[in-house]
């Protein structure tokens, strides 16, 4: 489980959910972590989850905030002497119902939040470590990206565009650095509730696999993407789905 010794990431979005999952998966395995959200408080309380200064520290932003980036990054670098790996898990959906009708300012900020703001980051760690050194970055997306997906159309098209994005990044910045991606269908996380509350046992019936995920599935699929032992993988979106893209729900 030392897999990932003296190695170093920045986790956005992780004071609880997916995001606080991976961060505790890869401190787990040996690496310091900096996790980003809004609120420093749930930040405070996921660092000590955490095991404290030794093994994480926090930068509390909005994560499209270009300042809140480059001090993110360069808190990681001051306090860990280095950074090797990104996940980015921040993403949004503030609307449900048709594409077609979705506010324009809203839009425009999904976008900002699950697309642009990964690229952002991206650029930062390559600028400040990673491309003269190398590193790994995983970018979370969804199966919402991969097919229609009624109600949250607009969070869809945003995350197709993340996997593509993935893609191009992947083109750009080898060998010295990795860009992958993971395709998660419905975890069991307060930004997924709106999905599952209320008749969650009716939508895992959709699934193969009988029941919804767990951020802990999640965790381990990233943790793996960004060590060595996926060292020539890169471009590449793993869905995560309990074999609902076989023919059943979302």
């Amino acid at each position: 489980m030392n897999s990932l010794k003296d190695r170093v990431a920045i986790v956005t979005g992780a004071s609880r959910g997916i995001g606080l999952a991976i961060a505790q998966e890869l401190v787990e395995r040996g690496a310091k972590v900096c996790i980003t959200a809004r609120k420093p408080e749930p930040l405070a309380e996921a660092v000590a989850e955490l095991g404290g200064p030794d093994a994480a520290i926090a930068v509390p932003g909005k994560s499209d905030d270009s300042g809140h980036q480059q001090e993110a990054v360069a808190k990681t670098i001051e306090t860990f002497g280095r950074l090797d790996m990104l996940v980015n898990n921040t993403g949004i959906n503030p609307v449900f119902g048709p594409i077609a009708d979705v506010d324009a300012e809203a839009a425009a900020k999904i976008f900002a939040v699950n697309v642009l703001a990964p690229l952002a980051w991206v650029r930062q760690a390559r600028d400040a470590w990673m491309g003269e050194h190398g590193g790994s970055v995983v970018n979370i997306a969804s199966v919402a990206g991969l097919r229609t997906s009624p109600g949250i159309g607009l969070y869809g098209v945003s995350k197709a565009a993340l996997i593509r994005l993935t893609m191009e990044l992947a083109g750009e910045l080898a060998p010295k650095i990795r860009v992958n991606a993971v395709a998660p269908a419905v975890v069991k996380t307060k930004f997924a509730t709106a999905l599952y509350e209320g008749h969650e046992a009716e939508v895992a019936d959709h699934y193969p696999m009988k029941r919804l995920g767990v951020p802990e599935d999640i965790a381990g699929a990233v943790a793996f993407l960004l060590s060595e032992e996926s060292g020539w993988i890169t471009g590449q979106t793993l869905t995560i789905d309990g074999g609902s893209t076989l023919g059943g729900g979302l």
